[in-house]
């Protein structure tokens, strides 16, 4: 078995205003990075488009309605203070939450596989009832339920090294125990959650591990070692869903640590671990933030590298 990477041109024709830094040319650079002989192996697919029924199983039907509702069909509409949705956006959040469920449903039914759904926008930021950071549905928290509800999987945790904390993962997971967030990324920064004390309404499904502006290496990977991969490991999660944002790499515009590309290889090996302790490797990831084409690129090549070599 190999690596299973999603992903659809669709997911390009979002388009945000001129400048604004979650443009398609992240996901150009992602294809173009994953276009090498290295890559040959891996087995590539087009998502499904999700359903307003799938958005629901996080989003309250009040809420799909209104941003399906929002799509233009020429121009741009301002949904939050810098989430912008254009003629495409509708069709490209269908396939970036059709990919992860995809995913799912690939890593549930084919033993010794993974997945890498490289889609935009990306979503950890879409809270139940609100759309922000870029992100309108959230592509993750659905998919964790989506498990749920399809395969009967009682307990499955996300993990997020995007360098902004996901807060829309968070509420979504806070009053259930059965699903499992943990998180590293700089604070102070937006959207401003994602304090140590945020632990969830069972004080134990929720993991935060906010590292300090010029943090590297060394204390990302001990937040890592110390306390999210315990956390994780206690849990013992069914399924492993990754939020991968590139964004807390040093060369990243947006944020102020400083993470080396090697790190996000190293991470992702220590999340396959634990899942092949947890869940007979049962993992599948996302691509988040990451703002610098060039540190985007090599970095997404450590992660999904790393996932094909611990794939089988």
């Amino acid at each position: 078995m190999t690596t299973t990477l999603f992903t659809d041109l669709a997911c390009a024709q979002h388009q945000p205003p001129e400048g604004h830094p979650e443009r398609p040319a992240r996901l150009e650079a992602v294809w173009q990075a994953l276009n090498g002989p290295a890559f040959a192996g891996l087995d590539r697919r087009k998502p499904r488009e999700a359903s307003d029924d799938a958005f629901a199983l996080v989003h309250p039907p009040a809420y799909v309605e209104a941003i399906v509702n929002a799509a233009p069909n020429t121009g741009l509409v301002q949904i939050d203070g810098d989430t912008f949705m254009s003629p495409g956006s509708l069709a490209a959040a269908r396939k970036a939450t059709g990919a992860v469920l995809d995913a799912v449903d690939l890593v549930m039914t084919a033993g010794g596989t993974n997945a890498f759904c490289a889609v935009r926008p990306p979503g950890h930021h879409a809270e139940p009832n609100r759309p922000m950071g870029f992100c309108l549905f959230n592509s993750i928290a659905i998919a964790a339920r989506y498990a749920q509800q399809e395969f009967g999987v009682e307990r499955v945790a996300v993990v997020d090294f995007d360098v902004h904390h996901g807060n829309g993962t968070q509420a979504a997971f806070w009053d259930e125990p059965n699903l499992f967030y943990a998180s590293t990324h700089q604070m102070p920064l937006y959207p401003g959650t994602g304090a140590a004390s945020e632990r969830g309404a069972n004080g134990q499904n929720i993991c935060n591990a906010p590292l300090r502006p010029g943090a590297g290496s060394a204390p990302f990977r001990a937040a890592i070692e110390q306390t999210i991969l315990p956390a994780v490991r206690r849990f013992r999660p069914d399924l492993v869903l990754v939020s991968a944002g590139f964004d807390a790499h040093a060369r990243d515009p947006l944020a102020n640590l400083t993470l080396q590309t090697e790190d996000f290889g190293w991470v992702t090996r220590q999340l396959m671990d634990v899942a092949h302790e947890c869940c007979d490797g049962r993992l599948a990831s996302v691509l988040e933030g990451g703002y610098d084409l060039q540190a985007l690129g090599d970095s997404v090549v450590a992660h999904v590298s790393e996932l094909m070599s611990q794939a089988g």
